[in-house]
């Protein structure tokens, strides 16, 4: 049987993990001496209240070798393959854990490790996509070729509301952070060949969200999409960048809307929205 697993980066839509049967290993969230698993003892609206009353950014840190171990032994039957799909490597050690945990069990399961090279609900759809496939009859060699071949070509832009929450975590200094405040400028980021970057700042949040929709519209034109929304604690910025985003794109099915990570929240902050495009094709 194939068990197909993901981490708690993956953004899972909800409904997703019942749906497409897809388990989740948590991240471990550290707020100093206390350290949390993600969703079974900190949710997001959690996070963000201690943040507010802490003033201090967590720690956040990849499932370990032995996490994974136990949770495979959990999730799965002496025998099975496990397709384990996870947070590019260039951003966490997830995958390595992984790989680690493969070798250890070897003989007991058939871990496939498989570096996504992307995140957020990126992930979702390569393991929604997996679902799919194993349930049309595709082995998991085919299932790994289309992964694959689609990783290189997702694209993931986001924009930030605060620069707040990088200076807390150390991402850029206090200077830089006042100076965008007081300007009003909305960075962007842009998640490509698996590793984060600041692309570009714009001035004023409206200029920032028309440019992420310019720039994955000058990537993607009308080739056909499955469109992902994330934010971090603004849920109705998100689904205003929704219904903007929607009549820009060849979307195959429903767009979905969904929560941004602790582990990416932590330091890109509240208010941060963005676009997930997938090659539907």
């Amino acid at each position: 049987m194939l068990r197909i697993v993901t981490d708690g980066n993956a953004d899972m839509v909800p409904g997703w993990e019942k749906e497409y049967d897809i388990q989740v290993i948590p991240i471990n969230i550290q707020f100093g001496e206390k350290t949390f698993l993600q969703f079974v003892e900190l949710d997001n609206n959690g996070f963000y209240r201690m943040v507010d009353e802490t003033k201090t950014i967590p720690k956040t840190s990849q499932p370990s070798p032995h996490q994974f171990v136990e949770f495979y032994r959990k999730v799965a039957q002496p025998g099975d393959t496990i397709l384990s799909i996870h947070i590019t490597s260039k951003l966490s050690g997830t995958y390595a854990s992984a790989v680690q945990a493969a070798e250890e069990l070897k003989g007991t399961f058939n871990v496939l490790p498989f570096d996504s090279m992307v995140g957020s609900v990126a992930i979702g759809f390569m393991c929604r996509q997996a679902r799919k496939m194993e349930r049309l009859g595709k082995s998991v060699e085919e299932i790994v070729k289309a992964l694959e071949g689609v990783r290189g070509r997702v694209r993931i832009i986001l924009t930030l509301d605060t620069l707040e929450y990088a200076k807390m975590s150390g991402r850029v200094g206090a200077m830089q952070a006042a100076l965008a405040s007081l300007m009003n400028v909305k960075p962007i980021a842009v998640l490509n060949d698996g590793v984060l970057t600041m692309a570009e700042k714009v001035r004023t949040r409206k200029a920032s969200v028309n440019r992420i929709i310019a720039m994955a519209e000058n990537e993607f034109g009308k080739k056909p999409v499955f469109l992902g929304v994330v934010h971090a604690n603004d849920r109705a910025s998100g689904q205003s960048l929704l219904e903007q985003a929607r009549g820009h794109f060849n979307v195959v099915g429903e767009p979905v809307l969904t929560d941004l990570s602790i582990s990416v929240a932590a330091n890109l902050g509240p208010g941060t929205v963005g676009l997930v495009l997938y090659p539907a094709e």
